[in-house]
């Protein structure tokens, strides 16, 4: 989809180069092959594409080409109770900004939002750091909601009442670790996201070729110094997934020691007879099985209990649960 937002008006969808005439922000959303194409007549640029955007060198994400600025960083995209990660990409040009990216995100609609809202005109660089400064306040509503999660996700790895069966127990701690594991996964691409807007606040705001206003270079710093506060926020996050990972893995070997504990009783208990029947079962002159008529099944019998009744123990316990 290519779109062009302008003051005043709701988005509009761009066919042709004369839609595009005047806008001072132009959004490529998933587009194809002819959008692309499209916007590269309009704009007189080279459209990068996902795999451009998705190169991690800093010389391919930050750099000048012509007139043109060309800036890209990973963004994560939260959904309900899950999130991904999707490349966003930026062509700053003299008179116009133009935004490529794969998927929608709150901040871009939120800003869509406040310049069709209003008459008042926006130049590409206004837009350029109005975009900058919503993905911030996102990266930081994301970072708030995960330190919510690793508090409530904290009171229940150290809650009081753990469950006594051991299958409960195992399924339990299966779910804290992915839990665990989850969250340092959304860590670690908020951490990328910040970078790269770290690196594109100081790449536009020191770039010579393509000055700032000084009010736009001000809020430019505002961002930046937001951002390396959250990045911050993300180290503390990271030694929390950290220590409850630890823990976690803490209780899991306990709940081993606690089984290897009760294998071994359960061993020693049987050695004992076992040792005895070597010794003496077989020397007795009177044995009384083996005159019954029934001694042989008897015998079959239990051999097949001593076998089944601890499997039936140990399933009761849960050690047969399957793991999930």
């Amino acid at each position: 989809m290519f779109v062009a937002h302008c003051p005043g008006q709701p988005p509009r969808p761009i066919a042709t180069e004369a839609d595009a005439t005047g806008i001072a922000w132009l959004d490529l959303l998933d587009p194809t092959a002819d959008e692309q194409a499209l916007a590269a007549r309009i704009t007189g640029q080279r459209i990068p594409t996902r795999a451009d955007l998705e190169e991690i060198e800093s010389s391919s994400r930050l750099f000048m080409e012509d007139d043109a600025v060309y800036l890209s960083t990973p963004l994560v995209r939260r959904v309900q109770d899950d999130f991904f990660v999707s490349p966003v990409g930026f062509v700053l040009m003299r008179d116009r900004l133009l935004t490529i990216r794969f998927t929608e995100f709150s901040s871009f609609d939120l800003i869509a939002k406040q310049i069709t809202g209003t008459k008042e005109s926006y130049s590409g660089d206004e837009v350029s750091v109005l975009l900058l400064e919503a993905v911030v306040d996102r990266m930081a509503d994301i970072l708030e909601h995960l330190g919510q999660s690793l508090d409530t996700l904290s009171r229940d790895v150290f809650q009081a009442d753990q469950p006594r069966q051991a299958g409960r127990a195992d399924q339990m701690l299966r779910t804290l670790l992915r839990r665990v594991g989850r969250s340092g996964d959304l860590a670690s691409s908020v951490r990328d996201s910040l970078l790269g807007m770290e690196r594109i606040a100081i790449f536009v705001s020191e770039n010579k070729k393509h000055d700032l206003s000084e009010k736009l270079r001000d809020r430019m710093s505002t961002v930046a110094r937001d951002i390396v506060s959250l990045n911050d926020f993300v180290s503390q996050i990271s030694n929390k997934v950290q220590f409850l990972l630890d823990a976690t893995l803490g209780f899991i070997s306990i709940e081993q020691n606690n089984g290897m504990k009760i294998l071994t009783v359960v061993s020693f208990i049987g050695v004992a007879p076992t040792l005895v029947a070597g010794i003496y079962g077989m020397n007795f002159h009177d044995i009384p099985e083996l005159n019954w008529k029934y001694g042989y099944w008897y015998s079959l019998a239990l051999m097949a209990a001593t076998i089944i009744v601890p499997l039936l123990w140990f399933w009761h316990r849960g050690w047969l649960a399957r793991g999930r």
